[in-house]
């Protein structure tokens, strides 16, 4: 198998999820420039976070518009795996590969600090090594993660099993004081409809070695794997 990490200008987290990948996991990993159209036969894509172009109109606004997500698009559209961290989950959205929207965090300030994430599903090449509730611990670093959708989405969202993570307390449980950036019913993370698409605010790539805090997030890379693995 092999993996491929978006690069952008303004991308800054491409080689903190490169190095998951060819340190950790020990696989074949390329970057994949955002003005070319060749994925270079990868069998998953990562969508890193950062500030792709600066972040100018709005996050991922012009991103979207480069030629790598026409390739990603079609990629996903034919089942490919496609993960979007933090910046990636805005670029995403902005793509029409996931529903709603990332707004500025409720308290219109950047945050940067680890937070608890309580696993909803288990139903997805992301998320199969973990257990329904398990709560992890990962990072955030964001300004404009508070998400939001119509009430019509959610409650797909929702009835589809489609929301893969939400913001939660050490101990799993839903409040508002566990939600660092107001998003809606405390969603950290989502699916696409055919559950190949995963976009979440919170960095596994940079939690998944002890030596950064936590290693929960190698959770989630291990699951892709696996998922390939399978196919």
């Amino acid at each position: 198998m092999k993996f491929g990490v978006l690069v952008f200008p303004g991308s800054n987290c491409d080689h903190d999820t490169y190095n998951v990948f060819a340190e950790i996991a020990h696989q074949p990993v390329t970057f994949l420039w955002h003005d070319s159209d060749d994925l270079q036969g990868v069998d998953a894509i990562l969508v890193p976070g950062g500030f792709a172009y600066g972040d100018y109109l709005r996050t991922g606004a012009i991103a979207r518009f480069s030629p790598v997500m026409g390739a990603v698009q079609k990629f996903a559209a034919g089942g490919g795996l496609v993960l979007g961290i933090c910046n990636g989950f805005q670029i995403l959205a902005e793509s029409g590969l996931l529903p709603g929207a990332l707004m500025r965090n409720a308290g219109l300030k950047y945050i940067c600090k680890q937070v608890h994430l309580r696993t909803e599903t288990t139903n997805s090449p992301f998320t199969n090594r973990l257990t329904k509730g398990q709560v992890l611990q990962i990072p955030i670093g964001h300004m404009e993660g508070n998400y939001f959708c119509t009430p019509e989405e959610l409650k797909r969202l929702e009835s589809e099993d489609r929301i893969a993570f939400r913001y939660a307390t050490p101990t799993g449980e839903i409040t508002a004081d566990a939600n660092p950036n107001g998003s809606l019913a405390n969603i950290a993370g989502i699916l696409n409809e055919g559950r190949n698409v995963l976009g979440m605010m919170p960095h596994p790539d940079r939690s998944s070695e002890s030596l950064l805090g936590s290693s929960d997030g190698w959770k989630i890379f291990e699951s892709m794997i696996e998922a390939l693995a399978i196919r």
